[in-house]
This record gives C-alpha cells, structure tokens and sequence, in this order.
C-alpha cells in the first residue's frame, strides 16, 4: 500500500477561506483506500484548535531550528470520515483569529513546511508521495531535494503540487530562503530557487515536484500563456510534459438535495419538477421577493470581484430586469460592487436583492431555489458552484474558460445535450445575449428546459473520476 501525505494549509471540516478546503476534504475520501493510505497535514490554527482540541491525540513534540526561526512544536492526530489529519501546533504563529493576511504569514508557512519534515523524522513515517497543495506548502519539495537531501527517505518521496489557483504565488524577499528556510546559497545562485531576484514559493514547487497539476484541462493551457500565466507562463511551459488538468468534482454527500438539511425541502431527479418550484417559492419568501413561482429566477453565490465577472454582470443587470426576471446575489467583495448591488436592491424592491455576506445554509437554499445561477467569470481555475448548482437542476450560465468551460457544455437544441449555457467573450454584451436565449428556453420552450435540468442532474460531479486520475498519476510518479 503506498502513502500519499496531503500538505495543505487548510481543509473542511476544519477550516475554509475557499475552493481548496474542499478539495483537500473531499479528494482523500475519494481514494481507493485498498491500495493508498491517505493522510493530511494542517497547521493547528485556532479556528481548528479552540473546536477539536479536546478530542485530539497527542503524538509527540518537535524542534523547528531554520535559520532565525527556533520554535517547539506539537504534532496531533485526529480521524475524521475514515482519514488521520495530522496538525502542527505552533501557538505563536498559528492561534490566531485569521487564517491568511499577516505581516509574518511567510515566517507562518516556513514554518509549518520545515516542521513537516521534522514530523516525518521524529514520527518515523515517511510517505511515498507528499501532494502540495498551492504556495503555502510548495515550498516543500525543494527542501526534501535540497536542504533534506541527506536523509535518503526524504530525497526519495516524489512530489505532486497542485495549482488551485495561480494568482496567489507567494512572493517575498530573496533573503526568506537563507533567513527562514535555510537553503544553501548556491541553489540560489543556479536559478532553482531564483525568481526575478525574489523568492517565489509557486515558481520553486512548479520547478521542484516531479508533476505539476491544476483543477481542470482548459485551466492547465490557459495558464502556459502570457494572458493567464502571471509571469510563470515560461517555467509552465518548460513544464509542459509534467503539467495536467484534472478537474475537481464536489463531496455528494454534502451537496446532495435529497438530504440536504439546509434546503426547504428535498428532493431528486425522480421528482425535481414537484418540489424544486417549492424551494423556490421558499427563497423568494425569504428573500424577500415577490412570490411568483413563475418568474424565472436567477442568482450568483460568488465573491464579488473582477474576477469573478462582477463587472460584466453589473453591466448587464437593468437590461436582464427589463425582462421578467427575479435576481438574488449571495457574496462579498469590493465595496464598489456591494454598493452597486445595494442601490439596485433599493431601486427594485421584491425584484432584485443582494444578501452582503456569505451564509452557507442561504447559499444551499439558493442552489436549490434559483433557475439559473451565474458565473460570468474572467478565469475561473475550475469552479465549484457550477457543479454545486447542476446537482441541485439549476442551470449555470457561465464563461467558457477554465473549468466552467470543462464542466459546463452549453445546450444544443438539435441535439438536446447540454447542461447549461455559455459564453466566449468576456463582455456584457456577450453575456446578455446568452442570456436572452436561456431566457426563452424557459419561458417557451418547457420541455426543453426539463431536459437540460435532467442533463445537469445527471452528470456526475463527484470526485470519482478525478479521483482515478489522481491514482494513475501516483502510480507514474513513484515507478518512473
């Protein structure tokens, strides 16, 4: 049986600021347990602390001495769904009320990969293959290769870094590879661990792991070039041959409308035109809507930025509410957007409303009420609420990039494929025209509508198939 150790900063049902607690929650539970022993590894930070702590099992102490950084810290252990999650306890650096955004966050994430390593070592438990997931652990890698290389079942463990989102890389100041992680200057010096004279953790994990992946096919191209590469285009290119798509699925246990507790009522494809249009009726209620159980209704779950395609949405909202529609949004994000969206609230009331803030139990009622969700992203990595939304029969609207693109096949009335619809150019225009069809699917074309519901339903967004593709890829990595 071969072991595979999941290095994240973050993981449900611990922990989440976004798409990669997810991830990292639902994909172990995904893996054949036959054949692969799965653990994970997280900082115990005080979210995690101050809910699990009594019921951790304590396993042993370590020193971290890298560079400037000298702290003790405490390794737990704890079983949830059938996975161990190990933590790293580090009061000083890790009980804090946040999870990211702190002047010494890159003192936080040194520390945590350092001690890592000395966990394996002080706990005699060396993986076959560490998965890193983003910049927070990708580090890693090239202190096993580098800096561990010494100790030969360290240099041996092969890499895997996943890239959920190639945005966030996590540059800092040259002198964190020798003040803080204790590198050895030539590897420096040679380039491995040089960036445009910064140190870059993405730029050493995608230069350090023996595979490279990201969350969906279209993702895993787009990010090889200059408009989507965020200067690392050229090392992802060098790449090319160790870089792959996988795309996400979502935990149907979790997301799953003929349980879900957080939705007005359950139900599946057996009966979702029954009581999908209660749901409705339920949110529009709650909301604060005009109860019209006919008038199409359509939302967004989403941060509010630019990249989520609040722009191109702000900018086609008065000529969607010229047509009969309801519009319900569900988010945060730049002040600019939650303005906007609050002035069109008090413009059009039981017609339009905007919930500022995030609720998960409102955003699972939203999945289950809406007829339409959108996601007019400028690039999306792969996307979650897309595949949320299609499990629950509401159809996504979405741009073709990423894995909206992957996921979403736009409906083909000659065909009657489909599970949704989308759009190639990122502009309003584009989006309203998309728009306008969907919008007479479902005003005069019901059959229609039905069957693209029972196509969205039908597609499977578990993790199972990217689950197989994650196994086939530890299997190539440790024979090569």
């Amino acid at each position: 049986m071969r072991k595979v150790l999941f290095a994240s900063f973050e993981s449900l049902p611990f922990v989440k600021t976004g798409g990669l607690a997810d991830v990292v929650y639902a994909l172990p539970k995904a893996i054949d347990k036959d054949k692969y022993e799965v653990k994970v590894c997280l900082p115990l930070l005080k979210v995690i602390k101050d809910k699990y702590y009594d019921s951790l099992t304590y396993l042993d102490s370590i020193e971290v001495h890298s560079g400037y950084i000298n702290e003790d810290a405490n390794i737990y252990s704890y079983n949830n769904e059938g996975i161990e999650y190990l933590f790293i306890e580090n009061d000083s650096l890790f009980y804090r009320d946040g999870v990211y955004g702190y002047d010494d966050d890159v003192c936080r994430f040194s520390l945590f990969n350092v001690a890592i390593l000395e966990m394996m070592i002080k706990l005699n438990y060396y993986p076959d293959i560490c998965h890193e997931h983003d910049y927070h652990t990708a580090i890693l890698p090239a202190l096993c290769k580098a800096r561990y290389c010494g100790i030969e079942k360290i240099r041996n463990i092969k890499h895997i870094l996943t890239i959920h989102n190639l945005v966030y890389q996590g540059e800092y100041n040259r002198q964190v590879l020798f003040d803080l992680l204790a590198f050895d200057y030539k590897y420096y010096e040679n380039g491995d661990l040089r960036f445009n004279d910064y140190c870059n953790f993405m730029k050493i994990g995608i230069t350090f792991a023996d595979k490279v992946t990201t969350v969906s096919k279209s993702y895993a191209e787009e990010i090889q070039t200059p408009g989507h590469g965020d200067n690392l285009e050229s090392i992802l290119q060098y790449r090319s041959q160790d870089l792959c798509g996988i795309v996400n699925g979502i935990d149907c246990t979790q997301f799953d409308p003929s349980t879900d507790k957080n939705i007005f009522k359950n139900y599946s494809i057996k009966n979702v035109f029954k009581v999908k249009p209660e749901n409705k009726k339920s949110l529009q209620y709650n909301l604060g809507l005009n109860e019209e159980p006919d008038t199409m209704l359509i939302g967004m779950v989403s941060r509010l930025t630019f990249q989520k395609g609040a722009d191109i949405f702000l900018g086609a909202i008065q000529e969607m509410l010229r047509h009969n529609v309801q519009i319900a949004i569900l988010g945060t994000g730049e002040s600019f957007y939650e303005e906007s969206f609050k002035a069109l609230e008090r413009e059009n009331k039981g017609r339009f409303v905007y919930y500022c803030g995030y609720n998960e139990a409102l955003a699972h009622k939203m999945y289950a009420g809406l007829d339409m969700l959108l996601m007019p992203s400028l690039f999306e990595p792969c996307g979650i609420s897309q595949l949320i939304a299609m499990r629950y029969g509401t159809l996504p609207l979405v741009r073709e990039t990423g894995g909206l693109k992957d996921t979403v096949e736009p409906f083909n009335e000659y065909t009657m494929t489909g599970r949704g619809f989308s759009f190639k150019d990122y502009s309003s225009g584009d989006l309203l025209k998309v728009f306008d069809y969907a919008y007479v699917q479902y005003y005069e074309y019901h059959d229609r509508w039905d069957k693209i519901i029972k196509n969205a339903m039908e597609y499977d967004v578990s993790f199972a198939k990217s689950a197989k593709e994650y196994e086939a890829l530890y299997d190539e990595v440790v024979t090569e």
